[in-house]
């Protein structure tokens, strides 16, 4: 066994230096080749974006005060109108949250823009914001350069607004906004391309549907490469050829694991999530999810903000697995972002800084069972530096590696790192402890990559930890080795809703359903869920609601549950009728649900005019994907 630890490397050195010929023998050891890189590998902009790790979407536009999540594109510019736009209060924000960057949506599917651009007349130079000499995207990157973080922009592919969109004109035009956005804003850290491609729209007045063969029509290595001309390190998010790829939720879940490497082929959502161990493509996932249930602002949200340890929690699931996490902190019409959204920022920063102040390992020595050389010794995970590592010899690949530690460290957070420009090398691997001269082990799993947080349930003081390869195709290349005692967020108690346009459910009554359990659609909590086999044409799912008195209705809102689960899914459309007495109905509305599939977020269905009603009836005649059941969480109702 070759056991190296600092003490005899120390030795080493000191005998080395009594002799020419051990002198040489030491400078053969240290001129060991370093591993051979092995399968996909990440580029220069790809390993920076790795180290980011998290980092805030702030989607604000046009839909902050229409109340959408989709607008449909024929809304007035007049409409966007921030009172006191503070975007050194939003940045604030997502600094006191440990955020790295600003992703902002420049352009999201109803076309509105952001900026002052030439290219279209549906931007902010129409809107009353600084009597249309406002640029949001301006002020958002003076803002986040300041704080010192990132910048990066979101331009959606689809625009529901542009008469061209769908021929060859309009994709001229994209490339044109492209380019704008890429050569205004100083450097970027990301380009993202929304999935959402095609469909009903304004369309310059058309009010038409049109469908597109995204790959084809938009050409995406052409824009890719348009992006990097201009920003050669921003990494562009989602197509095929981009740098990094969907986790294939919108509710901050990667796989377990999540491998970053990816078929040559189209996006496929399952593979998406867990990615493809050994595929050809270094194409990692991102991990997006909003802290409110929808990606815009809405008032009827204000009690519905993820907690701190939600938020913790969702670090372990996404930047614990290897993956960045792209958090959601949706601005007011005020241009700001709640109090209570900042609060839980800075109780879950709070927290996040502590917990990873202090490294519990440093101070141990490192031993393994087999290195490459002095260059990659043992020690080499304790040095905080993500550019050395400790390895073995090219035919050991499943070694172990063990911290001696110092007495009384009690620690519940583990933190693993392979060097990615080798590769992602390990395919799986156990953490042990010996706690009380009896080893223990704590955890295994499947992959290391990037990053792999391993939590605990409860503190433990063990004498020595070790990583334990259990298979690798060649030899390990792990780069950091740390220990933590996590510390817990400070609660933060969730405000009551104040929007007084949103009916409590409080005292509606479910007066008939198509299966059992509907009166979890009226408690207002989003983890409990009505659930069914999937409807039909012919056998749709329903409820009919009694709130309880004639009211003014302006439409309904419904929450999709937003647990991941391949078996089910949220309705794909509606249909909604009202009664005042229960016996004699009108019709108010059919349609779809945009995007409820993949977004997962409240649907707000406003009627073509108020009506006065007591009584609601809502059927779903399908899923809106192939699967076994329907689930919905919640219902609800509005009056303006």
């Amino acid at each position: 066994m070759n056991d190296l630890s600092r003490r005899t490397l120390v030795a080493a050195a000191g005998l080395a230096a009594g002799t020419a010929p051990a002198f040489a023998a030491k400078a053969r050891l240290t001129s060991v080749a370093a591993p051979k890189p092995w399968g996909a590998l990440p580029s220069a902009r790809q390993l920076a974006w790795h180290r980011r790790e998290r980092y805030a979407f702030v989607h604000f536009s046009i839909n902050t005060f229409t109340d959408r999540e989709w607008g449909y594109g024929d809304e007035s510019p007049t409409l966007f109108n921030p009172t006191d736009f503070r975007p050194d209060q939003i940045v604030a924000a997502a600094k006191a949250g440990g955020m790295t960057g600003i992703i902002l949506t420049a352009k999201h599917h109803d076309g509105f823009c952001l900026w002052p651009t030439m290219l279209t007349e549906h931007c902010i130079r129409n809107s009353p914001y600084k009597n249309g000499r406002g640029d949001i995207v301006r002020e958002m990157e003076q803002a986040t350069r300041r704080a010192g973080l990132s910048f990066g922009l979101y331009l959606s592919p689809w625009d529901r607004n542009h008469a061209d969109y769908g021929r060859p004109a309009y994709i001229d035009y994209y490339r044109k906004q492209v380019v704008e956005l890429c050569t205004r804003y100083g450097e970027l850290f990301e380009f993202w391309f929304d999935g959402a491609n095609g469909g009903d729209g304004y369309y310059g007045g058309a009010r038409e549907t049109r469908k597109i063969d995204a790959p084809k029509y938009y050409n995406w290595p052409s824009i890719i490469a348009l992006v990097h001309q201009h920003q050669p390190m921003a990494c562009t998010f989602d197509p095929l050829g981009a740098d990094i790829r969907w986790v294939g939720n919108e509710d901050g879940v990667a796989g377990d694991p999540c491998w970053p490497t990816m078929p040559d082929h189209p996006y496929v959502q399952e593979e998406g999530n867990s990615g493809v161990r050994g595929a050809p493509l270094w194409w990692p996932a991102e991990t997006d999810v909003s802290i409110r249930p929808g990606w815009f602002y809405h008032a009827d949200e204000d009690a519905k903000v993820k907690s701190p340890a939600r938020l913790v929690r969702l670090l372990d699931e996404s930047v614990g697995r290897g993956t960045n996490l792209n958090l959601n902190l949706p601005p007011d019409r005020r241009g700001q972002i709640p109090a209570h959204d900042v609060a839980v920022l800075k109780s879950f920063g709070d927290a996040m800084r502590a917990t990873f102040a202090t490294d519990l390992a440093q101070g141990a020595v490192a031993q393994a069972s087999a290195i490459r050389g002095p260059a990659f010794g043992a020690a080499k995970v304790l040095d905080g530096n993500r550019d050395t590592y400790w390895s073995t010899p090219d035919g050991v690949t499943t070694p172990t590696l063990t911290l001696d530690l110092p007495p009384g460290r009690a620690f519940d957070l583990i933190r693993l790192r392979e060097h990615l420009p080798l590769g992602v090398r390990v395919t799986r691997f156990a953490v042990e402890a010996d706690v009380d001269g009896t080893w223990r082990r704590l955890a295994t799993h499947a992959c290391i990559g990037a990053q792999r947080l391993i939590r605990l349930p409860s503190p433990i003081a063990a004498r020595r930890v070790r990583l334990v390869i259990l298979e690798a195709p060649v030899c390990p290349a792990i780069s950091e080795i740390a220990l933590f005692r996590s510390v817990a967020p400070a609660d933060v108690a969730p405000p009551q809703s104040n929007d007084p346009t949103t009916l409590s459910t409080r005292g509606w009554k479910v007066v008939a359903a198509t299966a059992p359990g509907a009166e979890a659609l009226l408690d207002g909590d989003g983890s409990t869920v009505w659930t069914q086999p999937a409807p039909t044409a012919t056998t749709p799912a329903g409820v009919t609601l009694d709130i309880g008195g004639v009211q003014t209705i302006a439409g309904f809102s419904l929450t999709p549950w937003r647990h991941p689960d391949p078996d089910s899914a949220p309705p794909r459309g509606y249909r909604v009728e009202t009664s005042r007495d229960g016996t004699s109905w009108a019709p108010a509305g059919d349609g779809e649900f945009p995007n409820i599939a993949y977004a997962l977020s409240t649907q707000r269905i406003a009627f073509a005019a108020p009506v006065r009603a007591r009584y609601l009836r809502l059927a779903f005649p399908a899923a809106a994907k192939p699967v076994g059941h329907l689930a919905i969480a919640d219902i609800g109702a509005f009056t303006r």
